[in-house]
């Protein structure tokens, strides 16, 4: 099948070409017809199998009746909203919605937050045709009544389990209401749950299920693999993994905020160029790291869950869990941004002893365990490094940035921990603040028979004779006599028969 035989108008054909593509993948082969066909969808398949595009041509071809190339704002109302539970996923949509109509007089806009609402508000005053959000942002819209969705034909969630997932349901609620009640939805996603299937058949018609591979399952070209490691070695073990392979591009995942910025510090102490990406960081912040990273500047990319969806980047080799999500699905998507476009790719995860339960649920999910790996020698904390490499090493540690004081508690635990170790394989209690060195105690010449060096003993019969002559036989004491204070006086001294 060619995408010729799906009925798309002649400029989609020809972007699509331009594009190098020439045949439909399977989600896009049924998707496609069933949507030109103005049913409901709900769409599930494996990452990276071009599902974005499965929803974004058909949009386009049905749009195709109300191009203009009018100035006219009144010529262009919003007629399809396409809604995502990230910034980067929506920026991906919006540019495969631009790059598959650039021959068509269709206008986008694309808003999400964490950037000025004016140029958005503006773009929406001069019409368009497709709206590309996120949630917050365009209710934020709505609120100020900047956008009209009153004539609104296609609504579009991608990433439907987590647009439906309890918190952001409020909001889906509210924009829903904002919509006409007679339009066509469209649902994709990689995971559907039993509970994600019961909400969305609370606002759709009779939805067409289209699953091109057993649901929930991961890309096959992606290569499971598993460390089981403590967590206070996690950052020594991704360290030796991404020099002792050369990773030149590794996607990283934590579950934190602040464990993505800290972990991304310590790469770069350890010499690494890193960098993070989390909901904290600005917009601007989010889209320089993305770029670095997939322009190569950057070679280590550690994110949270807000990278798991939607960051589409050719032939990732390598993403790595350094913690795994507490949620089965979530480790289906993280692992999602490699394997993609028919190229290969590893997932790493580093799992603790308190993460063996979140493991279980990943390997029931995937119907399958996943391989074990033995644990490389880290070395042990003495460095056995040439001079020349240490001195390197140093060197790259005094330009690094300082540690916060989260860090320096941490260390510092580290180091007392460290030092009671020593201690207690020493045999001797560890040393305390305000201790002052003792000197050894040396045998007085007068007891030349007595070890200072062994416990204490009562000392014989024969021993105590011997000590006694002893005594009796050593010199007088040459200490001054003192004189009394009479004699101090002038009293002279009256000697007594």
């Amino acid at each position: 099948m060619s995408f010729a035989s799906l009925n798309l108008a002649p400029e989609i054909l020809r972007a699509v070409h331009e594009q190098g593509y020439s045949e439909p993948t399977p989600i896009q082969a049924q998707a496609i017809p069933a949507v030109l066909n103005r049913l409901d969808i709900m769409g599930c398949a494996q990452t990276g199998t071009g599902k974005t595009a499965g929803f974004t041509l058909p949009l386009l071809q049905l749009l195709v009746p109300f191009a203009s190339s009018s100035t006219s704002p009144a010529k262009h109302p919003v007629r399809a909203l396409v809604l995502t539970p990230t910034r980067e996923l929506a920026a991906q949509v919006e540019e495969s919605v631009r790059t598959y109509g650039k021959y068509l007089p269709l206008r986008t806009a694309l808003l999400y937050g964490g950037v000025d609402i004016k140029p958005q508000i503006k773009s929406i005053q001069g019409g368009v045709e497709i709206v590309v959000a996120t949630p917050g942002r365009l209710l934020d819209h709505l609120e100020q009544k900047s956008i009209n969705l009153s004539q609104v034909q296609m609504l579009v969630l991608d990433e439907a389990d987590r647009m439906l997932d309890m918190g952001f349901m409020p909001a889906i609620t509210r924009i829903l209401a904002a919509l006409p009640p007679i339009r066509q939805n469209l649902l994709f996603s990689a995971t559907f749950s039993e509970d994600i299937k019961k909400l969305a058949n609370g606002f759709m018609r009779n939805p067409t299920m289209i699953e091109v591979a057993r649901r929930n399952a991961p890309a096959e070209l992606v290569t499971h693999q598993v460390y089981e490691v403590p967590a206070l070695k996690k950052h020594a073990l991704l360290a030796h993994l991404v020099k002792a392979r050369d990773m030149q591009q590794v996607l990283i995942f934590c579950r934190m905020k602040r464990d993505a910025d800290k972990l991304a510090r310590q790469l770069v102490r350890d010499g690494l160029s890193a960098t993070a990406i989390h909901g904290d960081r600005s917009q601007s912040e989010r889209s320089l790291a993305l770029d670095e990273f997939k322009t190569g500047k950057v070679k280590l990319l550690v994110a949270t869950d807000v990278a798991a969806r939607g960051i589409d980047i050719d032939q990732l080799p390598f993403v790595i869990n350094y913690e795994i999500p507490n949620t089965p699905e979530d480790y289906v998507h993280r692992i999602g941004r490699t394997g993609r476009a028919g190229s290969p790719g590893d997932a790493i995860s580093l799992v603790s002893p308190e993460e063996m339960d979140y493991l279980t649920s990943i390997e029931k999910l995937l119907k399958r365990q996943i391989t074990r790996l033995p644990l490389p020698l880290l070395g042990g904390e003495r460095d056995t490094r040439p001079p020349r490499e240490r001195d390197a090493a140093a060197r790259t540690r005094t330009s690094a940035a300082p540690l916060s004081e989260e860090e320096r508690r941490e260390r510092s635990e580290q180091r007392r921990v460290r030092e009671a170790k020593e201690s207690a394989r020493a045999g001797r209690a560890p040393y305390q603040a305000g201790d002052s060195p003792v000197p050894p105690l040396k045998a007085p010449f007068p007891y030349p028979h007595f070890d200072f060096s062994k416990p204490y003993e009562a000392p014989s019969k024969d021993t105590q004779v011997e000590s006694a002559v002893v005594a009796s036989a050593s010199p007088p004491s040459h200490r001054p006599q003192t004189r009394s204070v009479g004699a101090l006086l002038g009293r002279k001294k009256i000697d007594k028969p």
